[in-house]
């Protein structure tokens, strides 16, 4: 298959058909990221919200209005507006753009998604469930990770990152980054049989990314080579 023949419902046809229906979503970007080779990958953990006050935005509702309805060079983290905060603006969102803006590359462009499809307010409340949807939403990530050919997989906590380095046989580390601060906090690099580079970092969602001393895209720079 060549990169022209890459389109967005490859990929969606390899979301598990008994989440379809739970709150939630898979895509953070859209038509054009999935449509072409790209150098990085990013994966989260699992959407974040309190599914009560999202009961119709379900994963089937989400993967078609991403198809069908959102631009094709949309991307959840600069056009999406949560809380109801301007977009971009919120949460991890300005980080996650902080870190695109430094490599030099447009968000729309970047494939993105989450380990896991299923949405929770907070990742423990997902736990009894972590092993079980990672599982069944791996095969969509292998698609994903086989036809765009990245480079470098963007794990954003050590939850996905743990998860994606095994899966990958990614165990050895070549690189790492320590926040300049007292927690000390580390991101990593990691490099594995597949010759895929995964780079688990620190959360956005905690560490203030736009913040010299807590910023790890050098280290994903790095990676990426």
């Amino acid at each position: 298959m060549t990169e022209y023949e890459l389109n967005i419902d490859l990929f969606s046809a390899a979301v598990p058909l008994n989440l379809m229906d739970e709150s939630g979503k898979v895509f953070y970007s859209g038509r054009a990221a999935f449509s072409r080779p790209s150098a990085l990958y990013v994966l989260g953990v699992n959407p974040g919200g309190d599914p009560e006050n999202y009961p119709h935005e379900t994963v089937r509702s989400h993967t078609r209005r991403v198809i069908h309805d959102l631009p094709a060079d949309w991307s959840a983290y600069r056009d999406e507006s949560w809380d109801g905060a301007s977009p971009g603006s919120h949460g991890m969102a300005p980080r996650v753009l902080h870190l695109f803006a430094k490599l030099g590359l447009d968000p729309a462009r970047v494939p993105a998604s989450n380990l896991m499809f299923v949405r929770s307010r907070r990742e423990e409340q997902i736990k009894h469930r972590q092993a079980e949807l990672s599982d069944q939403c791996w095969p969509f990530h292998a698609l994903v990770i086989e036809k765009l050919r990245p480079r470098v997989i963007l794990c954003l906590g050590t939850s996905a990152g743990d998860y994606v380095r095994n899966k990958l046989g990614a165990h050895r580390l070549t690189d790492q980054f320590v926040e300049q601060n007292a927690r000390r906090w580390t991101s990593r690099t990691f490099e594995g049989r597949l010759g895929v580079r995964v780079v688990v970092a620190t959360h956005p969602s905690i560490a203030d990314w736009r913040a010299a001393a807590t910023d790890p895209s050098r280290l994903v720079a790095q990676a990426m080579g």
